[in-house]
């Protein structure tokens, strides 16, 4: 049996990857909010226990075990974001931490009658992918909103959801996934965005632009992975 913390680690760890081609100590630390130090005496346990492959400087990798286990975690907490939401009208800018503290607790029954109960959805309110009940994760192919040029109509696909405070920001501009945005113009050197959207233009800054990513209109193809 894992520990919840270990659980935690492991769907961390599984959150950096989707976004990062390695996930270091140092994001996971950032990520959870606690010490490096800590960060490498778990890690080292998980790799004892054949959940992940560490190699110091090199990042973490999950095994198939790992993988396994961190997608389980992934659906419970991404259902119950998407209930909150959903049923009981819990704020997008809070889910996250209500689906924390219930993830570790849900019972594959009742995952299967959230999950019926709000007709399978495919993503959370952030956008972010639900994994099916036998592990299967259908992904579209996205980018950072930074990286739009100038000119470049997208839509947006998926939203960090760790940041409360970005949460709230991003709520009252209404950039929710499903807003279709055009980027006016880009500052240099980092500069904020000048976008618009619903017929309002508004200014971004960079590393919340960083949080987001998009789709453009004519891309959006579902790649399944298990």
């Amino acid at each position: 049996m894992l520990s919840h913390a270990m659980e935690n680690y492991l769907k961390v760890i599984y959150e950096i990857l989707e976004q990062e081609d390695r996930a270091t100590t140092s994001l996971i630390a950032g990520s959870m909010g606690i010490a490096a130090a800590s960060v490498t005496a778990m890690v080292k346990k998980l790799a004892g226990m054949r959940l992940i492959r560490y190699a110091p400087y090199q990042g973490v990798r999950l095994t198939a075990h790992g993988e396994k286990t961190a997608l389980e975690v992934v659906r419970h907490h991404r259902l119950l974001e998407t209930y909150l939401s959903e049923a009981l009208g819990v704020p997008w800018d809070r889910v996250h931490e209500e689906a924390d503290r219930l993830e570790h607790v849900l019972s594959e029954d009742l995952e299967d009658r959230i999950a019926a109960a709000l007709g399978n959805p495919n993503v959370d309110p952030h956008g972010s992918p639900i994994p099916s009940r036998d592990g299967i994760i259908r992904r579209t192919s996205t980018r950072r909103l930074t990286s739009v040029g100038v000119g470049e109509t997208v839509t947006v696909a998926e939203v960090a959801d760790r940041d409360s405070r970005l949460l709230q920001f991003l709520g009252d501009l209404r950039l929710f996934p499903g807003t279709t945005v055009e980027v006016v113009a880009v500052d240099p050197y980092q500069g904020p965005l000048l976008l618009r959207a619903g017929g309002r233009e508004f200014t971004l800054g960079a590393a919340a632009a960083e949080k987001i990513r998009v789709v453009s209109p004519s891309s959006g193809k579902e790649t399944p992975q298990s």
